[in-house]
């Protein structure tokens, strides 16, 4: 059993690695910036007042930095912590945030904006985020339908697995006869923060983490679904409601990720099993590390993307994927070891 002392050292460490790649990210990029200086115009919004802080770098900082370090964050929480749920619903280490078709149809959103040329805004999102959400929820909703309302997971995930096959299909004959978007579209669907401003994150932020806070309220009810139907009826638990609420928040919490970021892998994925090895599989402990961990891994992801052949940037998820696949196959080979 592991000690709340050791869960608190973990958290406050996790805390610190996020708080130093915060200061690291602000500070890398075409124009560099000191780590104090960084500190230092953060901590104090008028940095013109401070002795020896351009208004430059207050600028860079505030305007173009900050807001995308903190859609990173955000972002890399939801994924992070929607990895963790779906592992948990499905008792499945491969399970994803994408496993319901949300990602395919977050793409096939995007590419049928784009092919139509919708020029809709809504509190100042444009029409991709907004196309990209869309998709992702109709998506989720048409799954839900198709497997009978989630009520058992087989039929879900087979459901899902067929929806993310079957958009795929569409998204590419589109693609096909709009060859002038395919550029767009193919860059969306790797995943980027280029495009980050104060507006997404204000408007995203409370969605991801309400969705957050109510995962962590509700985390003792995912430990006992992870003991197994039978375990968990007999103590109470509604197993087949619990797991359609589970289901939609993850499901808006990463429709909104995608939504702002374009379709990032594998952060699900890692973030989760890694936590997993340090805190244990306890999903209160489980679900707020993963927070705190895919904040630090998509953070740390976008400012290699940015910054390892600047001033080009490379799209976030081909970072991510790097790191991911490995990871994968690591886990599938550790899978089929007998135990």
């Amino acid at each position: 059993m592991i000690s709340v002392r050791y869960n608190n050292f973990i958290f406050i460490l996790l805390i610190i690695i996020l708080l130093t790649a915060v200061v690291i990210a602000g500070s890398l990029g075409s124009a560099r910036i000191s780590f104090t200086d960084v500190v230092k115009i953060i901590i104090h919004p008028i940095a013109s007042q401070i002795e020896g802080i351009k208004e430059t770098s207050r600028t860079i900082i505030w305007k173009i930095r900050l807001p995308r370090i903190m859609l990173t964050i955000i972002t890399g929480m939801g994924l992070g912590v929607s990895g963790a749920v779906f592992q948990g619903i499905f008792r499945n280490p491969m399970a994803n945030p994408y496993i319901l078709g949300i990602s395919s149809g977050a793409a096939f959103g995007v590419t049928l904006g784009m092919v139509m040329g919708l020029q809709i805004t809504f509190l100042g999102m444009t029409a991709i985020p907004i196309s990209a959400f869309t998709g992702a929820i109709i998506a989720s909703i048409l799954v839900f339908l198709i497997s009978g309302g989630g009520r058992d997971i087989l039929p879900l995930l087979l459901s899902g697995i067929a929806m993310g096959f079957f958009l795929s299909a569409l998204m590419s004959l589109l693609m096909y006869f709009n060859r002038s978007q395919l550029e767009n579209i193919i860059y969306w669907t790797m995943g980027s923060f280029n495009a980050a401003n104060w507006k997404k994150v204000v408007i995203t932020t409370p969605v991801i983490l309400t969705g957050n806070v109510f995962l962590i309220l509700f985390s003792r009810d995912l430990n006992l679904m992870v003991m197994g139907e039978d375990s968990a009826k007999s103590l109470g638990l509604s197993v087949k409601r619990s797991r359609l609420i589970f289901l939609i928040v993850s499901t808006i919490i990463t429709a909104s990720a995608v939504a702002v970021s374009g379709v990032i892998g594998f952060v699900g994925l890692i973030v989760p099993h890694a936590i997993r090895i340090i805190t244990g599989p306890d999903h209160r402990s489980l679900i707020p590390y993963s927070m705190l961990g895919g904040a630090i891994l998509l953070l740390v992801a976008d400012t290699i993307a940015r910054t390892i052949i600047a001033p080009t940037e490379i799209p976030v998820g081909i970072v991510t994927s790097l790191l991911g696949a490995p990871f994968f196959l690591f886990l599938l080979n550790r899978m089929r070891q007998p135990k």
